[in-house]
């Protein structure tokens, strides 16, 4: 049996299809993940793809103490979930929970990680604190190409147990993607979006994250001042809870419900994204893209230099940014649309 702990909308997207592939395989796996009031997207987008799954625990809020108490009492959950369970291997995405019961079990740990520093500097001192609490654990560590297998024997796993891909992480679940306009349009008549003008698309930093210092002000900010030119249709991805959103921002769409959100993403005239997933989403279909997030990791920097994104932190940057990208057209040349995902291979090595 294979244990994956999906803890993260992207941690979803990332393993469904080699879920699917176990599957169909006659492979049995067990899916666990964390729900809680304020951080119910990853059990939506589970129940979305109808994918099987435990709840166990919650996220546990900003505090780190909160953060602490929330983890002891999912490792007890855990814990009981696995309890006479024969499990082969663990997979995911340095969850720290799921890897301290693994050790505690003996159980292999396979972490796929792309973000085991905050920064691209490759200073070790800025290990996250995800990667100090799960890589060292690893049995093996799989990495996209663009972040230097040095960086992961820093965390005492051998060499030969560290593997890179070359794609980006976005690809494995974008490759067979299509687009659905119809999806796209149905979606603005639903929520009386007016078409007639252009859409900026906009999601925030996880500013509850352990990695992220404090929850900044500026995109708020700039987006307050940009609505009073009432040129846009400015639609919010919440984060968390969208009443929150709807109180800081009561001009913009909040999209209150789980959707597949890359029919909407495809066809947007701008993203605004603080975090990692959509904004490298919003680059693979080759729409201009704004990150805000608070730092830029390996493959931030590999989109920025492709001229896919740009980072922007501060308002009256963003601001012309934001007017300034919006006459831009779709990227042509596009590096990413030549990667192909080899998922399947990496789980034949898993589980041979």
């Amino acid at each position: 049996m294979v244990w994956f702990d999906l803890i993260t909308p992207k941690s979803v997207m990332f393993f469904k299809g080699m879920i699917l592939e176990l599957q169909d395989l006659g492979n049995e796996f067990i899916v666990t993940t964390r729900g809680g009031e304020d951080y119910e997207e990853t059990v939506e987008i589970l129940k979305l793809y109808h994918i099987p799954h435990y709840i166990c625990g919650s996220y546990g809020g900003v505090k780190l103490t909160e953060k602490f108490n929330a983890s002891l009492l999912r490792q007890s959950q855990l814990k009981e979930i696995i309890a006479g369970k024969s499990i082969q291997r663990l997979i995911n995405l340095c969850s720290v929970d799921a890897c301290r019961i693994a050790f505690g079990y003996k159980i292999p740990i396979i972490n796929f990680c792309d973000i085991p520093i905050i920064g691209y500097d490759n200073d070790i001192q800025k290990a996250s604190p995800q990667a100090r609490l799960t890589l060292p654990l690893s049995t093996k560590i799989y990495h996209p190409f663009m972040i230097p297998n040095e960086i992961f024997t820093h965390f005492a796993v051998p060499c030969e147990n560290i593997i890179s891909y070359q794609f980006l992480d976005v690809v494995t679940w974008l490759q067979d993607f299509k687009p659905s306009h119809e999806l796209y349009i149905d979606f603005l008549n639903k929520y009386k979006i007016n078409n007639g003008r252009p859409n900026i698309l906009v999601r925030e930093e996880e500013f509850k994250a352990s990695y992220v210092d404090k929850k900044t002000s500026f995109l708020y900010e700039a987006l307050r001042e940009v609505a009073t030119y009432n040129k846009f249709n400015i639609i919010i991805i919440p984060r968390y809870t969208s009443d929150e959103i709807k109180r800081e921002l009561p001009f913009a769409i909040v999209i209150n419900e789980k959707i597949i959100i890359q029919h909407i993403l495809a066809f947007c005239d701008l993203f605004i994204g603080g975090g990692g997933t959509l904004n490298s989403e919003s680059c693979y279909f080759g729409i201009p893209t704004i990150s805000t997030r608070s730092f830029i990791s390996h493959y931030d920097k590999f989109l920025i230099d492709e001229g896919l994104m740009i980072n922007i932190q501060d308002k009256e940057q963003l601001i012309k940014a934001i007017f300034d990208n919006m006459k831009k057209k779709k990227a042509k040349q596009n590096p990413l649309l030549n990667m192909k995902s080899n998922m399947s291979e990496i789980l034949k090595d898993i589980i041979r």
